[in-house]
């Protein structure tokens, strides 16, 4: 059964105490053992407030450079699709020392990783340790949003899906909100869920973002510089 979250309107940034949680418990591919997490998403007239929450007592950061791949890490992510007709995909991928990998695309093979000006800091992005884990929080102005998707406004239904994972953690794991159906490792498919209260936007090309803003080619990887005040 797909699960549903509804997106709490707040006056600024939220007290994430009073906001409901999404359990990311769905233990895909490999044992998951003891480690657990959740999200939650809360908004307000001008962005949308993620917290990301994992507990794991082997907490692996070893990538800080702004093209590692933070899943290699202890890592926790956010998939965010546009619309229900629409394909393409935002996927923001976290590790403890804020190791950024922010993605735009329809699947694995045409991703183009994205470039912020201030890497993690552009999205006023915070790490702590806790106890039995860590937390991640960062914001998502609507501003940098419609520049995927122009016609953005916050009402309706997005389709999104949560991640907890470790690919070179002492204990590989995978965990979603949401089940993924796949044979093997691969977050990258079709997102099943929908988060209500915000909805999207229309067609847009990514050729018009190319046009925009430096597009180059390094190893495997599309770049895409963003620039610009959006915060």
């Amino acid at each position: 059964m797909t699960r549903h979250y509804r997106i709490q309107k707040t006056a600024g940034r939220p007290d994430w105490s009073g906001i409901e949680q999404a359990p990311i418990d769905q233990c895909l591919w490999r044992p998951c053992g003891q480690i657990r997490a959740y999200a939650q998403l809360a908004y307000d007239d001008s962005r949308l407030y993620v917290h990301l929450h994992a507990e794991e007592k082997q907490i692996r950061a070893e990538n800080s450079g702004l093209l590692d791949q933070p899943c290699q890490d202890s890592c926790l992510e956010l998939f965010l699709s546009a619309a229900a007709q629409d394909a393409r995909y935002l996927n923001i991928e976290l590790n403890p020392n804020l190791c950024l990998y922010f993605g735009f695309g329809t699947g694995r093979e045409d991703r183009m990783r994205l470039l912020l000006p201030d890497g993690a800091g552009s999205l006023h992005a915070e790490c702590a340790r806790t106890a039995d884990g860590w937390d991640v929080t960062y914001e998502l102005p609507f501003k940098l949003l419609r520049l995927f998707f122009p016609d953005f406004a916050p009402s309706g239904t997005i389709r999104g899906n949560f991640y907890k994972c470790g690919d070179w953690t002492v204990q590989e794991h995978y965990l979603a909100w949401n089940r993924v159906d796949a044979g093997h490792p691969d977050f990258h498919l079709p997102p099943p869920c929908s988060c209500k209260d915000l909805f999207p936007p229309q067609n847009f090309l990514p050729g018009e973002m190319c046009s925009r803003f430096p597009v180059r080619k390094e190893g495997s990887n599309w770049l895409l510089q963003v620039r610009g005040n959006f915060l």
